[in-house]
């Protein structure tokens, strides 16, 4: 069977690099991935979070996703696109059912903002994007300087990245946590 990998964003603001990397990755390994945002509209995204980049296509929206029928969630970085994810109910509950069924989330950059806003952040161990370190370890969570970190406390598996230039760990991480 098929493992099946769902991305949500927001649809702007999300790096591009972030995005792109990983998807393709996956659906390089054979895992199918699926790309879902706030809006079924073009979702832009950005390089260094101010330089426009391409934009792409969702298949679907957060609100019609069933959680169900995906084996890992990732989430890209992005000021904005994090900031938009965190307060937005859907992307909350989507976190929350992972969380609660003991699925495996991935999240990068400024990604780990949902947690705090899904309250999923206690007690964790991760990493972010150094801006918001503070954000995390006031929420609860235990913060490492490390490209790529995966805790399990709370019974369920998260996954880790500071930013692209950790991409190819992010990514081998991922993989092998499919692969378990």
């Amino acid at each position: 069977m098929t493992k099946k990998a769902l991305f949500i964003t927001s649809n702007s603001g999300v790096e591009h690099d972030e995005l792109i990397k990983p998807f393709e990755f996956l659906q390089s390994k054979g895992i199918e991935s699926i790309l879902a945002a706030i809006k079924s509209e073009d979702i832009y995204t950005v390089k260094n979070d101010t330089d426009p980049s391409t934009s792409y296509s969702p298949q679907t929206t957060l609100q019609k996703v069933t959680p169900d029928d995906y084996d890992i969630l990732i989430i890209p970085g992005g000021t904005v696109n994090a900031d938009q994810l965190r307060i937005d109910t859907d992307a909350q509950k989507i976190v929350q059912y992972f969380t609660d069924q003991g699925k495996p989330i991935a999240a990068i950059c400024h990604a780990p903002w949902i947690l705090i806003n899904a309250e999923r952040i206690k007690d964790k161990h991760l990493t972010s994007y150094l801006s918001i370190q503070l954000d995390l370890i006031h929420a609860g969570a235990h913060w490492h300087d490390e490209t790529v970190h995966r805790c399990i406390t709370n019974n369920w598996p998260l996954i880790t990245s500071r930013n692209p230039n950790d991409i190819p760990y992010f990514n081998q991480a991922i993989l092998d946590e499919l692969e378990k």
